[in-house]
């Protein structure tokens, strides 16, 4: 069940590489920013994704969040999406945290639900909640 909205951040893909053509694979990397429980943060990540025979993507990612105060708390996950118009992305996966701050301590206790999604252009759009 899902419970309450933990973040939600806007940002750009800032790189694209092929890692394979056969299957192919391609890593992804982009910054971010917004709020996460509350605090402002801004944010980074990398993820591979491997186009499936089906057409939809299966990727693996991690990264981290910073905090206006310097408060870091770094993430894995993985995800399955789909491709929409013009190459645009979109993703539903999970996100698994570790941090030592304080401020940020509740992630280390839920698994992160989210829905990533990428528009043509590159702009970024994540919402994330808690998965009680």
């Amino acid at each position: 069940m899902l419970g309450e909205m933990l973040g939600e951040t806007r940002g750009k893909r800032i790189v694209r590489r092929v890692l394979s053509s056969d299957p192919m694979k391609i890593e992804v990397t982009f910054e971010d920013g917004g709020k996460m429980l509350g605090l402002d943060v801004s944010g980074f990540g990398t993820y591979w994704a491997v186009i499936r025979p089906d057409g939809t993507i299966y990727g693996e990612g991690e990264g981290g969040t910073i905090t206006q105060g310097g408060e870091l708390a770094s993430w894995k996950g993985s995800g399955l999406g789909i491709f929409k118009e013009a190459g645009a992305v979109s993703y539903r996966g999970i996100l698994y945290w570790r941090t030592a701050s304080q401020k940020l301590a509740r992630l280390n206790t839920v698994p992160t639900v989210f829905e990533f999604e990428v528009d043509a252009a590159g702009n970024t759009h994540t919402k994330m909640w808690e998965w009680k």
